[in-house]
């Protein structure tokens, strides 16, 4: 007897998950359906977060530990298994997703040329995240700007100019674009500046004094030799092309400005002018004589 009281209250349970409760596009919507619906939407959200930790420590031990990146990623991720749970969990429940697709496919292509530049950043960010070729850190030129990377996000990339101002890059820019990354592989950065001496130098002796100024410098980097180069017979000058290698391209325009003054102070010590522009003036003679009477007659 207790046996059949069980099996009658299963059976009345069962009934009433089978209640007709709506109708979605002809497809009846019951409890059981409700139910099922809402299993596979929690479980859903249950995978995602275990494969969002799963994410976060895999990129963690590619050296990926930047919080910008580890979070953008698994964001990602969250919304591809999102996306994919409930697709599922409505073509359970009996829904036609691909009804519901043509319904809004017009929609659809108003919204798609709408968000199209914010489609075009989210999928260059995805590319930059797997590419790995910039990260933060890395200190690029964008568009004839030195800039260093301070944040990747999906969208945009966040960016520190050497005047200390922060540029939000969109991430389209930086994949279409053509970009420098002086760090790369190495921060290894060839510093250079270009100095003129008169053509009156003992031009052996400027060469002299550039490459020991040059060897001398205590912050370039000792992995590669100094070049020094004469480069051009200018209309007031002969000009000499200094360069060294440093270790952090970040320094670029103080290392610079030390490399001019020590060149400056050592070129002054060795009696080697600097050349400055200068124009002669020659005066034919008829134009002497005008300028003669015109000054005898004033």
């Amino acid at each position: 007897m207790e046996l059949d009281r069980v099996v009658e209250q299963l059976q009345g349970v069962y009934r009433s998950l089978e209640i007709k409760l709506f109708e979605i596009a002809g497809t009846p919507i019951t409890l059981a359906t409700l139910l099922t619906f809402l299993l596979i939407v929690v479980a859903t959200f249950w995978f995602s977060k275990g494969a969002q930790k799963g994410l976060a420590r895999a990129l963690k031990m590619r050296g990926i530990t930047d919080a910008g990146a580890v979070h953008a990623a698994t964001r990602l991720m969250h919304y591809v298994i999102i996306a994919a749970g409930l697709g599922v969990a409505l073509q359970t429940v009996g829904i036609n997703l691909g009804a519901l697709f043509a319904a809004g496919a017009v929609l659809a292509i108003g919204i798609g040329f709408a968000m199209q530049n914010i489609a075009q950043n989210f999928v260059s960010g995805v590319i930059l995240l797997a590419e790995r070729t910039i990260k933060p850190g890395d200190v690029l030129q964008i568009e004839n700007q030195f800039v260093r990377v301070s944040q990747m996000g999906i969208r945009a990339t966040i960016a520190k100019t050497l005047d200390d101002e922060e540029i939000i890059i969109p991430n389209s820019n930086i994949v279409q674009g053509t970009v420098k990354n002086y760090t790369l592989r190495d921060s290894f950065y060839r510093l250079r500046t270009v100095v003129g001496v008169t053509y009156s130098s003992d031009m052996r002796r400027v060469r002299e004094t550039l490459e020991r100024v040059a060897l001398d410098l205590p912050w370039r980097s000792a992995e590669k030799e100094p070049v020094v180069l004469l480069i051009e017979f200018g209309s007031s000058s002969v000009n000499f092309d200094v360069s060294v290698w440093i270790d952090d391209p970040w320094r670029t325009n103080r290392r610079r400005s030390a490399l001019n003054e020590a060149i400056w102070w050592a070129l002054k010590e060795a009696d080697v002018t600097i050349a400055f522009p200068q124009v002669d003036v020659h005066f034919d003679a008829p134009v002497v004589e005008s300028l003669q009477k015109l000054h005898s007659a004033g």
